[in-house]
């Protein structure tokens, strides 16, 4: 049995505890959702399935509550699944590891998941408290989030009718969310052109590890590095120095997180392989100290390899760290309306090779549909002047603030009495479902909070034990006293 089902709120922590034996990755979402209607049907709740796979479970009111507004209660069953390489896991089927860590629970070598499985778990947990005040609850769980949003887009119609909608995907305790950005992916293709690999050349494979990475919106104004980076500028100043001929590039994995490792194989000619090595390494430890505040675990190592058959022909070379040097990534503006929330930003997320094309993934935010759009032109611009072919995505919507709703009220009510303090009122950069509710349900008043998580996205993330407790106590408060 796992030592967080002890911890308090324990109702909370038994589900959640639950929640992370049940493979979950993104666009697989079949085991969790039997969970949910299993979960359902043992406590003899009214449920609903669409045909995407969201599920929506229902409880009539508590006595006395009988004619108050219809809350719904969101999350997202999906999660991340990032690990590090040398971690042995397989998310389709193994279930997470977790760890007390001090204050804080965390996963043995992966991503947790308690974004968004703590909001799953709250939800479930308010579903089948007896003890808890409420009017009728719409538990609503959507399919896969994190890449794409598509359970949301394709929200079976009748899903939810309420008047009042908490997310449960919010990643600061004290915080509550009344905005976020919209998004769009933007996907380069450059043809995989290689040739022979020269003869009398050495081979190094140079991989950049240990970096923070994190969640593509919410820490992207952190200055973590991008892993993707800093090995093509080891590339382009092998190859503008030592003529180098790379065979392979590697990094990142998913469009909503930050990459944090990465890996290239490079071949130079052998009577300078002393120098590309020596030369690399000093590049790497000035690299290592461009970051060296935020980036305190970075390394960036060289090994010999094997020659490989093949490397990239010159164009296809010179096209790819066009791309990767030109294409920005990070902070675009800063938000005049809401000072320290960023406006406008850009991932470069990975870089994979196929059969015959490289792919480069990476994904725009703004919190302005303009901006939005103009930010995805900057990085189109780039790379075709780079000679790849560029495809975007649907993208989906931000989610506009509505500064006088009754539900952020009586938020802030809720959170002044419990802890004596006014709970901050912010937007956030990353994408939330609501935008694309409010376009189906314009009725809906909205906020968004949850306990603090950090390092989300990566194999880094955890969930702040304390905060857990206060979110639940939140989340009861605000259910009972709403009207």
């Amino acid at each position: 049995m796992s030592a967080i089902r002890n911890l308090e709120p324990k109702l909370v922590w038994e589900i959640f505890d639950d929640i992370t034996r049940v493979p979950r990755p993104s666009k697989k979402e079949e085991k969790i959702t039997k969970f949910l209607i299993e979960f359902a049907e043992a406590h003899h709740l009214d449920y609903q399935c669409d045909a995407i796979g969201n599920v929506v479970i229902r409880k009539a009111a508590a006595a006395g509550y009988e004619s108050r507004p219809t809350i719904v209660l969101q999350a997202h069953t999906d999660m991340v699944c990032e690990k590090n390489s040398d971690k042995v896991f397989d998310f389709d089927n193994d279930a997470i590891e977790t760890i007390i860590d001090g204050e804080w629970v965390k996963a043995d070598g992966t991503t947790l998941g308690a974004d968004d499985g703590i909001g799953v778990a709250a939800a479930l947990a308010l579903l089948i408290d007896e003890s808890v005040a409420h009017p009728a609850l719409e538990a609503l769980f959507t399919v896969d989030e994190e890449t794409g949003l598509t359970g949301a887009f394709n929200l079976g119609e009748g899903m939810v009718k309420g008047k009042y909608l908490i997310n449960l995907d919010s990643e600061d305790e004290g915080e509550v969310f009344i905005g976020c950005a919209g998004g769009i992916d933007t996907l380069a293709y450059l043809p995989l052109v290689t040739k022979k690999a020269p003869s009398h050349h050495t081979f190094y494979k140079v991989s950049v590890s240990g970096l923070l990475g994190g969640h593509s919106g919410d820490d992207i104004d952190k200055g973590h590095a991008n892993s993707n980076k800093l090995a093509a500028r080891i590339a382009e100043r092998g190859a503008r120095l030592f003529g180098a001929k790379l065979a392979h590039f590697d990094g990142g994995n998913l469009r909503n997180a930050i990459p944090r490792e990465a890996y290239i194989i490079l071949g130079v000619p052998s009577v300078q392989a002393e120098e590309f090595v020596t030369d690399t390494k000093a590049f790497a430890e000035a690299l290592c100290a461009e970051f060296a505040l935020v980036e305190k675990g970075a390394k960036i190592e060289i090994a010999e390899v094997d020659a490989p058959a093949t490397v990239l022909g010159e164009e296809t070379q010179r096209n790819l760290l066009l791309a990767l040097i030109s294409v920005p990534s990070g902070v675009l503006a800063m938000s005049a309306a809401m000072p320290g929330l960023v406006e406008t930003s850009t991932n470069l997320a990975s870089v994979k090779f196929r059969e015959d094309e490289i792919v480069i993934t990476t994904s725009q935010r703004s919190s302005l549909e303009s901006a939005k759009e103009y930010a995805k032109l900057h990085v189109e611009s780039a790379f075709v002047a780079a000679g790849c072919q560029v495809v975007h995505s649907d993208g989906y919507p931000g989610w506009a603030p509505n500064p006088n709703s009754a539900l952020l009220e009586c938020t802030k009510a809720a959170y002044q009495r419990l802890f004596g303090k006014e709970v901050k009122v912010r937007a956030i950069h990353a994408g939330l479902e609501c935008g694309l509710f409010l376009e189906k349900y314009p009725h809906l008043e909205m906020v968004s909070f949850g306990p603090t998580l950090r390092g989300v996205h990566s194999p880094d993330e955890r969930l702040e034990i304390a905060t857990v407790d206060k979110f639940w106590k939140l989340l009861l408060e605000v259910v009972a006293t709403i009207e």
